[in-house]
């Protein structure tokens, strides 16, 4: 297990490195539906279950400064790390991602609104804990399900990775009107051909 920290900047670094470099690509890795919620304004999408069957295109094909953004920075930093290990030295991380970004007015086209995934992970791992608390009281074995999902998340936060997250990223509510993958990595490899 990595603890390796990616380079980040904050909101208003942010904002600064767009208004003066306009080329920065801002490549969002959350789920399409995510995305459509909200994003910011000329950003690709690229969910980070696409980064790993792509890897070697984006880096062959990136140039310059990219911005990987998520809703509160774990997608982002995780997009980063496989990046870099594969060579791509120049991603950068908003710390907060869109959570932060957001809460400081940062400007945001926005879609049909919809749940985060995070959102959508702490109602479904309450929800299951909930139940087989209220279930273990007829059913004492019910409560071992509640310790598998406190133990699933204290290793999701030890890891920095969600299979939840990741399982729930593949539920047709979270596909939204779609990501256009190919279309993103040719945007990706027109920006990296004009630096």
């Amino acid at each position: 297990m990595s603890f390796t920290t990616n380079p980040s900047i904050d909101v208003p670094a942010a904002r600064a490195l767009l208004a003066a470099n306009p080329d920065t690509l801002v490549v969002d890795v959350r789920t399409p539906a995510e995305f459509e919620t909200a994003h910011i304004d000329g950003a690709i999408n690229l969910p980070l279950d696409q980064v790993d069957a792509h890897l070697n295109r984006i880096v062959t094909d990136a140039g310059g400064r990219i911005l990987l953004i998520c809703q509160s920075d774990n997608r982002a930093n995780q997009a980063c790390g496989k990046l870099a290990t594969a060579g791509l030295d120049t991603a950068t991380v908003l710390t907060g991602g869109m959570n932060a970004w957001i809460s400081a007015g940062g400007p945001v086209d926005r879609g049909r609104q919809r749940w985060s995934l995070e959102r959508q992970v702490r109602l479904v791992a309450g929800a299951i804990v909930l139940v087989s608390v209220l279930a273990s009281i007829w059913y004492p074995p019910a409560r071992y399900v509640a310790g598998a999902i406190g133990a699933g998340l204290t290793f999701a936060a030890l890891s920095n990775t969600c299979a939840m997250g990741m399982l729930l990223a593949r539920l047709p509510h979270n596909r939204g009107a779609g990501c256009d993958v190919d279309a993103s990595l040719t945007r990706l490899s027109r920006a990296g051909a004009a630096k």
